[in-house]
């Protein structure tokens, strides 16, 4: 009988994936509805165009100038924009709950969305000269000191539990939640609008640079993180299991948890927070299709994308003309989610 797994080997076996039938034909169906969605949100508009008209401009078959603008400069890269920031997020939430053996893991509760929050909130406040061109550098910047802050606290005791990382970002997160908070309520009216606008997670106004620093970001993360998944894999039996099977720990964590925050922050410093996909996604592939760890990524990523993609076509016409940003949806769909994870979690800790 043919066996039921595909196996594939790169670069001298340092990426060797197992991938069951079923997971093959998830990964297809997820692709081809993404690809539906894509085609669904140029469709969607103020502006109608026909699906075929719709073809015939990504195809550069010439149309009316107007149609080709609003395909191009405008619905084209909003799109894609979505489907990147879920796939980066989702990968960040996946990665983070692997390594951290935490299943509540995500990147929207432990500081990094808050940390981008607090950054460019407080520059639009005290700095309003300040270009808009600075604001996805300095969203990053704040996810990223955020991060490295709470991976210091969190191994300043070797001892340590991996609970104790996502404690510390609950509790930063807070903090920071607040601060952001005191600037929204004190400061100038028409400068609280601007930030609450960027706060809300809108992908409206989604470029082509942003796409290109999208895609160039997960071209470099995803393959670090498919090369790490053998030492995640070994890392869901624990540390000293892992150890065992030869996995360098904390070089090991330092990285993968690296790849996560970046992954997060990039897609947080161009659109804004989008919350709960990183928790959301993840569980989602495992319970569809049990999976390996690449595997469960791929899973993630391409979930993570057509959560983002439904959310902002949602978003574009439940109420149109009026527009409802994608990361207030993904926050509505994933504090249920959150509540429900964190009281199966504990009723099978009480048993």
């Amino acid at each position: 009988m043919p066996t039921p797994y595909i196996k594939l080997r790169l670069f001298n076996q340092s990426i060797a994936l197992l991938l069951s039938r079923n997971v093959l034909w998830l990964l297809l169906a997820l692709s081809l509805s993404i690809l539906c969605l894509i085609v669904l949100s140029i469709n969607t508009g103020s502006y109608q165009l026909s699906t075929l008209q719709v073809f015939n401009i990504l195809f550069n078959q010439r149309s009316d100038l107007t149609s080709d603008n609003i395909v191009w400069l405008f619905r084209f890269p909003r799109t894609l924009c979505a489907a990147l920031v879920g796939a980066m997020m989702a990968l960040s939430g996946a990665a983070l709950q692997n390594v951290t053996r935490n299943s509540l893991a995500d990147p929207s509760l432990i500081g990094i969305s808050q940390g981008a929050a607090l950054a460019v909130v407080s520059s639009m406040m005290l700095f309003p000269d300040l270009d808009q061109s600075w604001r996805s550098m300095l969203a990053f910047c704040g996810s990223i000191l955020v991060a490295l802050l709470i991976l210091v606290l969190s191994h300043s005791n070797k001892s340590s539990k991996p609970i104790r990382f996502i404690l510390l970002g609950i509790g930063i997160s807070a903090f920071l939640s607040a601060i952001t908070t005191a600037f929204l309520t004190y400061g100038e009216i028409y400068r609280a609008s601007a930030a609450l606008a960027w706060l809300a997670g809108s992908i409206d106004a989604a470029s082509w640079q942003d796409v290109r620093i999208l895609s160039g970001s997960a071209v470099v993360l995803l393959p670090l993180l498919i090369l790490g998944s053998r030492a995640m894999a070994a890392l869901r039996f624990g540390e000293q299991s892992a150890i065992c099977l030869g996995t360098r720990i904390d070089s090991t964590k330092y990285l993968l948890i690296s790849c996560s925050v970046a992954l997060a922050a990039i897609a947080t410093s161009i659109v804004g927070p989008i919350g709960f996909i990183g928790l959301i996604a993840p569980h989602a592939a495992r319970r569809l299709c049990r999976s390996s760890v690449a595997a469960h990524l791929m899973l993630s990523a391409l979930l993570g994308a057509l959560l983002v993609l439904a959310a902002d076509l949602a978003g574009r016409s439940l109420i149109a003309p009026s527009q409802i940003p994608a990361g207030i949806l993904t926050q509505i769909i994933g504090v249920p989610t959150f509540l429900y994870l964190l009281l199966k979690q504990k009723a099978r800790s009480a048993m």
